[in-house]
């Protein structure tokens, strides 16, 4: 898992990162909830949540813990001070060569920068400024990927490569234009531009109760690699 969430930073990183203690605490300005968490880089007491907490509020930012496998006893920890459990999220992973493949004429293609409809499918989907500031940070390659159905836009995708690992984020379908293979398109898009590019592992995450998400990626081959959630105070 190490290897992946090493991979989630770079490909979804933080405006800003800043060390309190055992905190390693994420700076999002908007940017959701997996770049405004805070992660325990070392063994945390009860002691250290008040720091954590003062560095979270003075970043506008509600104090948030991303807890990952493994991390029971900080779990339970924080559960004890009234942190509730929210978004429980699952990883997956697959060899990029078996996500790869041809593609129906225009189905699906990747551009970089993202098209002004790509925005408007975003936005729609509620990934806004903030998300898409987390896009332009990105240092590594990356690209955007627009999905076609019945002849008209439908989809839009970011995927980003760190190491030999390419990640997919923000993957948004237009309501009216879904169960149309349109995400499965951008996916198999995806991996054919990380394998150009180089890269072996194809990943993503996805929250548990995405039913529909997680059945797509199940059918495409796509295995759990792990798991974390989130607590809230």
């Amino acid at each position: 898992m190490t290897a992946l969430f090493d991979a989630l930073e770079a490909t979804w990183p933080a405006a800003a990162l800043h060390r309190v203690g055992p905190w390693l605490i994420r700076e999002g300005r908007g940017g959701g909830k997996r770049v405004s968490a805070a992660t325990a880089e070392a063994a945390a007491t009860e002691a250290d949540i008040a720091g954590m907490e003062a560095m979270q509020m003075s970043l506008g930012q509600a104090p948030l813990v991303m807890i990952r496998d493994g991390e029971e006893a900080l779990d339970a920890m924080l559960a004890a001070q009234g942190y509730r459990v929210i978004d429980p999220v699952v990883a997956y992973a697959a060899p990029v060569a078996a996500m790869t493949g041809a593609l129906p004429y225009l189905a699906a293609f990747t551009i970089w920068p993202p098209l002004a409809i790509q925005r408007e499918i975003w936005a729609a989907g509620r990934i806004g400024p903030g998300r898409l500031a987390v896009m332009d940070r990105v240092a590594g390659p990356k690209t955007s990927i627009l999905a076609r159905a019945a002849d008209r836009p439908a989809g839009a995708g970011f995927v980003a490569i760190h190491g030999d690992t390419v990640m997919a984020h923000a993957l948004e379908v237009a309501p009216d234009l879904r169960r149309q293979k349109a995400a499965a398109h951008m996916l198999r898009a995806a991996a054919n531009w990380a394998q150009a590019a180089g890269a072996t592992t194809f990943s993503l995450v996805v929250t548990e109760a995405n039913a529909g998400a997680r059945a797509l990626y199940a059918s495409l081959g796509m295995t759990v690699v792990g798991h974390y959630h989130y607590r809230m105070k």
